[in-house]
């Protein structure tokens, strides 16, 4: 049972734990063995245990260390003041840090006892048997913020394909979920001071722009400063108007008020155009607006106040809160976007009401971070959100929705596809799940 529980639980970490990643473990002292992430740098430490009340955990050492993980494998279960740890904890974190929490159920407290009595299991000296709603206050009184949680692990010991069907695709259904054993809470800490000399950061605001002559000066005019030395940057996307050359004689017209940069794209799809620009941009802050300026540029400042003051890491859009403008979204769009929100929501863990809002930001350090390991999704984005959608989820990065006042369009036409790109959609929906929800 302890080999296949340790096998499943490196399986459902590897999610977050990424090849590179700076990883702490903290363990339990001679209870738990090491989860050991080979492709890693690694530090591990061991929980004192309650009969040694007069030693401590050296988090001097996990200080220095810089983790971009901690994993507190079902340490909870033994720590004797669990919010003092956690609070001791987060002293030693960057703001950046996420804490992997793995606590079992307490529907399994009287067969794993069994078990144990049936000499199925190592005796163990649990005394801390924590619910959801018992982890969740604890954190919320140590000062740290739920990013995601999932519960893991409907059949704990290897049963010839029983085993597979059910951890795979049974486990992660609602009403099978209650009965797993395992809880993986995935948390950042919040209150951590910013380092002295922190200056507002500036920010790349990427506009992809593909028959757009129209609307090319409405976008440099409406889109606010925010940040003390902000950019924008065009990438035309083989333009069948005069976008190209509308692009070059703004930027000289503008070259006096406005750090402009211009490129086309090789490739095709927005979700190239995004890249591009992404790797042009020199800016802390990365900001998509859609050229149809049909999410009004003014309202840019808003995702830049939800990332600079931390109450989010990836600021995504909501076109779907206020009324919009009667042919700002046709009837099956609608629908269609709705779908895919419940859909998208279940799969990876953090609500979302609008997956399909081009405009999406976060920082220029996760976006590298991100792109670092794109491939374990895939690189068939043709829109360019799921791309980043994926990697952020995937990053546990905190994803916070601003609602939009989406306007119609004011000059061309959409170059959605809405057949034909609804079943890339699918097909990506499939994808993610296999690689997130159904491991």
């Amino acid at each position: 049972m302890r080999t296949y529980l340790y096998s499943k639980l490196r399986d459902y970490l590897r999610l977050y734990v990424r090849p590179g990643d700076r990883v702490a473990e903290i363990s339990a002292k001679k209870i738990a063995e090491p989860l050991e992430f080979p492709e890693q740098e690694l530090l591990v430490l061991q929980s004192p245990s309650r009969e040694m009340r007069e030693a401590r955990l050296d988090f001097g050492a996990l200080a220095e260390f810089r983790p971009d993980y901690v994993l507190l494998n079902g340490n909870l279960h033994y720590e004797a003041d669990v919010q003092g740890f956690l609070e001791t904890l987060r002293l030693a974190l960057l703001p950046s840090t996420r804490v992997v929490i793995m606590f079992y159920s307490t529907l399994w407290k009287p067969w794993l006892r069994l078990a144990t009595a049936l000499g199925a299991r190592v005796k163990t000296p649990e005394e801390n048997w924590l619910a959801n709603e018992d982890m969740r206050n604890l954190l919320l009184l140590a000062n740290y913020e739920l990013v995601r949680q999932e519960s893991k692990l409907l059949v704990p010991a290897y049963i010839p394909l029983i085993s597979y069907l059910a951890n795979r695709f049974l486990a992660p259904l609602p009403g099978f979920r209650l009965f797993n054993l395992v809880n993986i809470a995935v948390v950042r800490p919040l209150g951590l001071a910013k380092s002295e000399g922190d200056k507002p950061p500036s920010v790349s605001v990427i506009i992809p722009a593909r028959n757009e002559a129209g609307n090319i000066e409405a976008a440099i005019l409406r889109t606010p400063r925010m940040g003390p030395d902000d950019e924008i940057i065009f990438i035309e996307g083989h333009s069948t108007d005069n976008t190209w050359e509308t692009i070059c004689e703004l930027k000289e017209k503008y070259q006096a008020t406005h750090n402009i940069q211009i490129d086309r794209q090789e490739g095709a799809g927005k979700g190239d155009a995004v890249r591009k620009g992404f790797s042009m941009a020199t800016k802390e802050i990365l900001m998509i607006l859609d050229a149809d300026l049909t999410m009004p540029p003014e309202e840019l400042p808003r995702f830049y106040d939800a990332l600079t003051t931390r109450k989010g890491e990836f600021i995504n859009g909501s076109r779907l809160v206020y009324p919009m403008e009667k042919q700002a979204m046709r009837f099956f769009n609608l629908l269609g976007n709705k779908f895919f929100a419940v859909m998208f929501s279940f799969v990876l863990g953090q609500r979302f009401k609008d997956t399909l809002c081009g405009t999406k930001v976060l920082t220029r350090e996760n976006y590298l971070k991100l792109a670092a390991h794109r491939a374990y999704f895939g690189e068939f984005d043709p829109f360019g959100d799921f791309d980043l959608i994926f990697g952020a989820a995937r990053m546990a990065l905190r994803i916070v929705e601003v609602p939009i006042h989406y306007r119609e369009r004011t000059y061309g036409a959409t170059n959605i596809e809405r057949w034909k790109h609804g079943l890339i959609l699918v097909r990506m929906l499939r994808f993610a799940a296999a690689r997130i929800k159904f491991l």
